[in-house]
């Protein structure tokens, strides 16, 4: 289930991340290393998180991920290891909240992109998912959140 989406501008915003390129099979096996090295390394620099961490895909996933393991920092730090940083840029974006585990979420994004074409709207080919409640605080997937994310292209 989703929440109704909306558009939005987002904010600017530090991140550090980790670059991946993995056939979809070991997804589940890279990520959570993966994201234990982004923490690892805010952690050998002194950073602290400043939210909830996310995944940017650089393109629709298809039969492989070409994405980034992100956790927002309100601090640049010289790169640690793989994991390097940057800034979020600004920008307008489709935005909903799914609620439930991580099975559902290519239905999750099918509704979410028949609600943006329903629309008419111009999306990028990147998107990103934040995941804001999960396992590791609740043990029942219908707890969990999870905001999608889809960049939007300036229309005409």
């Amino acid at each position: 289930m989703i929440e109704t989406p909306r558009v939005m501008q987002t904010e600017e915003q530090g991140y550090a991340y980790l670059r991946l390129t993995v056939p979809r099979a070991e997804m589940q096996r890279v990520m959570g290393p993966g994201i234990q090295e982004v923490y690892a390394a805010l952690a050998s620099r002194g950073v602290k998180p400043d939210g909830p961490w996310f995944t940017h895909h650089l393109k629709r996933p298809d039969a492989a991920f070409d994405f980034e393991i992100c956790v927002p920092v309100a601090e640049q730090f010289a790169p640690a290891g793989r994991v390097q940083t940057g800034v979020w840029p600004s920008m307008r974006v489709a935005r909903t909240v799914y609620h439930g585990g991580y099975e559902g979420m290519g239905s999750a994004w099918g509704e979410f992109h028949a609600w943006i074409e329903a629309c008419g709207l111009l999306e990028a080919v990147d998107l990103w998912e934040r995941y804001l409640v999960g396992p590791e605080a609740s043990p029942d997937p219908a707890n969990w959140r999870t905001e999608l994310n889809r960049p939007l292209l300036d229309e005409g």
